[in-house]
């Protein structure tokens, strides 16, 4: 089990040799400001790894802000990452609204799903991750925030560089600290220290749970 005050989001869980590796690597990149590519297929853990590096690192004092980018419609994405100014479009609030970049200045922001990012977007968020600057939607002003950026996806790395929908030039900037989680077919001696956990947190805890095969 690991344990450690800033290991909590993994103290519950039982670790396979496989995710141990992970995690090790997690904590050994967790200091450095380098964009991380956490990859492994939906519902292996992505997130919680994540999580992980942002709590043991030098910004876990400040935010972690998630987006997860298939959940938005292509037409939102931009202004739900830069923001935009009253009136900036249709259905706009009038006082407008701050993006997660500027929100996740000082902390981390979390971009899950980024291989689903439509590419203008994509160009755009290139721009912000080489120059730490953005412009909200409807707006000339130049902004600034010193973030630390952490992308996830559920496609392989040959996947995400040779399929026409996502920038190579984009891909290879946030690869410098790419993380491979296993899927759950390969880690079945993890499965019961989860479903425990996902119990507990339930609040069911008479439950015997059968090993692992």
């Amino acid at each position: 089990v690991v344990g450690g005050v800033k290991e909590n989001y993994l103290q519950p869980i039982y670790i396979s040799s496989s995710m141990s590796k992970v995690i090790n690597k997690a904590r050994k990149v967790a200091n450095f400001s380098s964009t991380k590519l956490i990859l492994g297929e939906s519902g292996v853990g992505k997130e919680i790894i994540a999580k992980f590096i942002h709590v043991n690192g030098p910004r876990a004092a400040h935010p972690m802000i998630s987006l997860n980018c298939a959940a938005i419609p292509k037409e939102l994405l931009a202004s739900e990452l830069f923001g935009y100014e009253a009136g900036a479009f249709t259905g706009a609030k009038q006082k407008g609204s701050p993006g997660k970049f500027q929100m996740a200045n000082r902390g981390t922001i979390y971009l899950d799903e980024i291989g689903d990012m439509d590419l203008e977007v994509q160009a755009q968020l290139l721009k912000t991750i080489e120059e730490k600057s953005y412009r909200r939607i409807g707006e000339n002003k130049l902004r600034f925030s010193d973030f630390r950026l952490i992308c996830a996806t559920n496609r392989n790395r040959s996947e995400a560089s040779n399929d026409g929908r996502f920038r190579k030039d984009l891909f290879y900037r946030i690869c410098i600290f790419p993380i491979t989680l296993p899927s759950l077919k390969e880690r079945s001696c993890d499965l019961q220290g989860m479903v425990e956990h996902i119990l507990k947190n339930y609040g069911y805890t008479k439950f015997p749970i059968a090993p692992s095969i």
